[in-house]
């Protein structure tokens, strides 16, 4: 993009600078700038990244993009070879700069938006490894898909041919707003389960937010998991009305199923059979979920013409972002999955159901899950339910909310000598050294908030 282009998509003032200079990386953090940047100044709830304009300057940037901040005559004179531009607020601009450069897209171009309750980041992961197979793929990095991180994805579009873009909520309206910045083509909708219920209140609700991602799309075509009971239900309601949509599933029936399914410690193999066609598929990450994954990934690359080889290579060489279901080996055979960066019911669900298909001890290390409001007490309950029912050994909690996970996994019938309690971090890890024996499997889990990812990282330093 061309100053002007960025002058236009935002209603923005150019204070000093050349109209015709080319715009290559954009960057909001000073610490990792890059020289010949463009610096957009965020203010957030505890800095103002306007304030570190010259620091940005000083860093390389050839630009910044700033509001509120009047620089004085005297400051601008030095930095002549420079473009400066205000504009009223920072964050909306960087949402027009992405409507912007995702509008000039070519009319062939496809973006990919892929929301749910659990597995977005996992189910980006896998479809944009099969789409990559055939076509130049842009994904979302990490988890950055709200209104801030989704349009710095945007931002590195160049020849890409496909972008798989995750879309993340806490409230009605949100997807929205990134449906209106992303436009997309083809929308994955994963599950609806209780995420954020304490905000939305109901899981109706909750579905319906999800659903603000086909409001933006030209033609609605929707890809959903048919075995998720609300989008089961929404499917049998509109199949028939303006929306195209594709379902995948090993229950009910649909587009894309598995069949022969068998689970591994570390991996899963099955059929998959799309519409009557069949192929065996090996998914390198253990559990069920991530079987619905790689349906998932097999029907939007069936959608945009992969053919089955693509697919099953896709499927087969994915890997996850950090802190998802990662697994590491100690010398002494202890197996440490860290799935710790998000919580919540469903996810919790299965991941202990992934954690029961091993052989040897099975220890859960659970924590609190955040932002379910009057229901947390209730959820958490049902997760020391799924504790018992899984058969796991030691169950290890901490965290205000997860003292209900073990006194419901009690409730169910688990030994009370096997269940720990902990309100102090810093002890687990010991105690975890003092109880582990060998090929013992560790699972950690909780919302971000309670950083167990920094409780895992410690078993293996």
């Amino acid at each position: 993009m061309k100053i002007k282009e960025i002058i236009k998509a935002t209603n923005g003032k150019l204070i000093k600078g050349n109209e015709e200079y080319e715009c290559e990386e954009f960057c909001k953090d000073t610490r990792i700038i890059k020289k010949g940047n463009i610096y957009i100044g965020i203010k957030g709830e505890h800095f103002n990244g306007n304030e570190l304009w010259k620091e940005a300057l000083e860093k390389g940037a050839s630009t910044i993009i700033i509001e509120g901040i009047k620089i004085p005559e005297d400051e601008l004179t030095k930095y002549e070879d420079k473009n400066i531009i205000y504009v009223e607020n920072t964050i909306k601009a960087i949402c027009d700069i992405a409507k912007y450069k995702r509008n000039i897209c070519k009319k062939d171009f496809q973006l990919i938006g892929i929301t749910g309750s659990v597995g977005k980041t996992s189910t980006k992961d896998i479809v944009s490894n099969v789409i990559s197979q055939k076509y130049k793929t842009l994904k979302t990095q990490g988890n950055n898909n709200n209104n801030i991180g989704l349009p710095f994805t945007l931002f590195n579009l160049k020849d890409h041919q496909v972008a798989v873009i995750e879309m993340g909520m806490n409230h009605s309206g949100e997807i929205r707003e990134l449906t209106e910045i992303a436009k997309p083509t083809i929308s994955v909708i994963t599950n609806v389960g209780t995420s954020h219920i304490g905000n939305l209140g109901s899981r109706a609700n909750i579905l319906n937010a999800k659903l603000e991602i086909i409001e933006g799309m030209e033609k609605k075509i929707l890809v959903i998991n048919n075995d998720n009971d609300l989008l089961h239900d929404f499917y049998l309601k509109n199949k028939d009305k303006n929306i195209e949509i594709y379902t995948y599933g090993i229950e009910n029936n649909s587009n894309t199923m598995a069949e022969d399914i068998i689970l591994k410690e570390n991996h899963s193999e099955f059929v998959c059979k799309i519409n009557k066609e069949k192929f065996k598929v090996k998914v390198p990450i253990g559990g069920m979920h991530f079987v619905y994954n790689a349906l998932c990934a097999a029907t939007v690359g069936n959608i945009l013409g992969l053919d089955f080889e693509q697919i099953k290579t896709g499927i087969e060489t994915f890997e996850l972002t950090k802190k998802r279901m990662d697994i590491k080996e100690l010398e002494n055979g202890v197996k440490v999955i860290n799935d710790s960066y998000n919580a919540n019911f469903e996810s919790m669900q299965a991941s202990l159901k992934y954690l029961s298909g091993f052989d040897n001890r099975k220890i859960a290390v659970l924590g609190d899950m955040f932002e379910l409001g009057k229901f947390s007490e209730e959820f958490h309950k049902k997760v020391g339910k799924e504790v018992k029912e899984n058969n796991i050994d030691i169950l290890i909690c901490l965290g205000e909310k997860a003292k209900y996970i073990a006194e419901s996994a009690e409730e169910n019938g688990m030994k009370k000598e096997n269940i720990y309690y902990f309100q102090n971090r810093e002890k687990i890890v010991d105690f975890i050294k003092s109880i582990w024996k060998e090929n013992d499997v560790y699972l950690f889990k909780a919302s971000n908030g309670m950083k167990f990812f920094e409780l895992a990282d410690k078993l293996l330093t």
